[in-house]
């Protein structure tokens, strides 16, 4: 059957658009004897090879699983639509990169949710492997289907469609869900029962062990286990140290959206800005080493033939050892032909000793800073205090550092924003540039990427509602005249997409519905702007007898329970209503490496603290 699968699909390759997004053989792939192994995973990302090969999290998970011997893990990606149609005309069905398997043959299959406009991709690659996308419709004889990711801290939209949701970071309960999956196959018990064992998993989520009730105007009433042994609420799981980094990255055979070696080289953040659900949901903040970075490059480097190293992290500058790492990475490599690259860069944090060693670094490209708000107010209002005259010295700096490139990171759509504070962000854009011809010339560039407000689960700003469309449209025509006056290059969210995004992470479980209809009528591949899929997404709602505009344009009362109310992520409900509070007072907090405001980060892992010599948690 292998044999002539493998024979099938090379036949269509050479019908198909990139045909090296579906051959596997990468250098560094592990490939396992099928019969000598006694778990099956395939790690599905549900987007094109392109996007998913550069994914951080799934290289970790990658490593994590074929480090134990009796665990094979392979890969597959969404196939594009050409790709697609040839599997269908074929009736081929999906498959794993390494060993050419159809997904159904796989014990596991783990699901990367990295945003919500990949929700249709997950059904129809369910539906390409032949496996039922409804959970409930499954059999004894299909997949464990398994997802885990940041979209996963509001997993009701898709509890419909998955069997277990991983909350938090998988590195750990990976292998804890092998261990339970291989005695519950030794034991030939139900599918019912591994579910319940999965449940007793810290982290681990089974929809279909809970029942949610509805109040008559539609907001939730209840959440309720529906067996004994379910946890009311899940919490989020932890690594408390971070583990061992993969070194031997696979190198792909096409070019990939970020075709480097990547190294996280902290995780969490200790800012607390309040639109940031990354922010919130990945305290607390545990960082690695020098010692530990510089020979993970060392050895990815030899192992792969990368010319190009990001080093990875919400704020990469909040390092505490920042300049050490950057100064041991050119005293090491500065033979090479290395280009190494910093893209979370805090202006509050960045010092010109690091933008003087970051300069000896051949950076590629440009120069990337976010103060996400141009007027003083709005950045207190979303806790991202910043000095107009230390950002425009800052600015200087870079430019007089051989910079001629410099990309601006601003938001629109906050709370209490005026045309005034959009307005700011279009002349800040402009004496930036003025500042960068006055010192490097005419060719300066000045790029600023806008984005609007997606009110996101878990953040201060959860209950929000989101800015019309209408109006969002108007802010972003006024800054678009004026960059293409001054010069300035632009580039936005269209308000369409973000209106998907909000009703999709802030949906509850009657969105399965939904997101059922609109993949049915052909809806796929939703975060690609040219798709233009918004119409089937409201023919989905309107089939559905659901009012989109309640998930996106509804202010949220404080005490009402949220689709995501029972997925704890350590950070208290009570924080982040007193935070939202303080937002529209214009009232800002420090840096929580100075100061403790109780968030509850370390009433919920402070058990798991590991000493100060091993990692900083970033509490004082």
């Amino acid at each position: 059957m292998k044999e002539n699968l493998q024979k099938t699909i090379e036949k269509i390759l050479y019908s198909v658009e990139k045909p090296g997004r579906y051959v596997g053989g990468e250098l560094n792939q592990v490939v396992k004897d099928w019969d000598s192994v006694a778990l099956h995973w395939c790690l599905i990302f549900p987007d094109i090879y392109d996007l998913g090969q550069a994914n951080l999290g799934l290289a970790m998970l990658y490593q994590v699983l074929n480090d134990q011997e009796w665990i094979a893990a392979e890969r597959s990606f969404t196939p594009w639509v050409d790709m697609e149609a040839a599997l269908r005309e074929h009736e081929i069905p999906l498959f794993s990169l390494e060993n050419k398997r159809a997904l159904r043959e796989f014990d596991i299959l783990g699901i990367t949710l990295p945003y919500e406009s990949i929700y249709t991709n997950v059904l129809n690659t369910f539906d390409l492997a032949g496996i039922n996308v409804l959970a409930s419709q499954r059999t004894e004889e299909d997949p464990l289907l398994i997802a885990g990711g940041q979209a996963c801290f509001n997993p009701e939209p898709m509890a419909d469609f998955i069997d277990a949701f991983v909350i938090g970071e998988g590195e750990e309960v990976t292998l804890d869900v092998s261990r339970v999956y291989r005695e519950w196959k030794a034991a030939g018990l139900s599918k019912a029962e591994l579910l319940l064992a999965l449940a007793h998993l810290p982290g681990i989520y089974v929809p279909s062990l809970y029942d949610i009730s509805y109040h008559p105007d539609g907001t939730i009433a209840a959440i309720d286990p529906k067996h004994p042994e379910a946890p009311s609420s899940i919490t989020k799981r932890i690594v408390a140290v971070l583990p061992p980094h993969p070194s031997k990255f696979l190198v792909p055979n096409i070019e990939i959206v970020h075709d480097r070696m990547s190294v996280e080289i902290m995780r969490g953040c200790t800012r607390g800005c309040r639109f940031c659900h990354a922010g919130m949901v990945n305290r607390p903040v545990r960082q690695r080493s020098v010692d530990e970075i510089i020979p993970v490059i060392e050895c990815g480097l030899a192992a792969t033939g990368f010319d190009e190293v990001g080093m990875l992290s919400l704020s990469s500058s909040d390092h505490t050892e920042i300049l050490q790492l950057v100064r041991q990475v050119h005293d090491n490599f500065q033979d090479r032909t290395l280009s190494v690259s910093l893209p979370s860069l805090r202006i509050e944090s960045f010092s010109l000793d690091l933008m003087d060693e970051l300069k000896e670094l051949k950076p590629g490209g440009g120069f990337t800073l976010a103060p996400e708000a141009a007027t003083e107010r709005m950045r207190a209002v979303i806790n991202k205090p910043l000095d107009d005259e230390e950002f425009y010295q800052t600015v200087a700096k870079i430019f007089e550092n051989g910079w001629r490139s410099l990309k601006l990171y601003y938001m629109i759509g906050l709370p209490t924003e005026t045309m005034e504070d959009v307005e700011a962000i279009l002349q800040a854009g402009i004496k930036v540039q003025q500042i960068g011809r006055q010192l490097v010339g005419k060719s300066v560039k000045i790029h600023l990427g806008i984005a609007s407000l997606i009110p996101k689960p878990h953040t201060p700003f959860q209950w929000l509602p989101v800015e019309n469309p209408e109006s969002i449209q108007e802010k972003l025509d006024y800054l678009k005249a004026g960059t293409r006056k001054s010069g300035i290059k632009m580039s936005y969210n269209i308000p369409e997409s973000t209106l998907l995004e909000s009703w999709l992470s802030r949906g509850d479980r009657r969105l399965g519905a939904v997101i059922m209809s609109a993949w049915r009528n052909g809806a796929k591949f939703d975060a690609w702007n040219e798709r233009d899929n918004l119409q089937l997404w409201r023919n989905a709602f309107a089939e559905n007898q659901l009012n989109p505009d309640f998930y996106a344009y509804r202010e949220r009362n404080l005490d009402e329970i949220l689709p995501w109310e029972h997925i704890d992520i350590g950070v208290s409900k009570r924080f982040l209503q007193r935070d939202y509070q303080w937002s529209l007072q214009g009232r800002t907090r420090q840096d929580c490496r100075n100061v403790c405001f109780s968030c509850g980060i370390l009433d919920t892992f402070g058990d798991q603290r590991p000493p100060e010599t091993i990692c900083y948690w970033g509490c004082p």
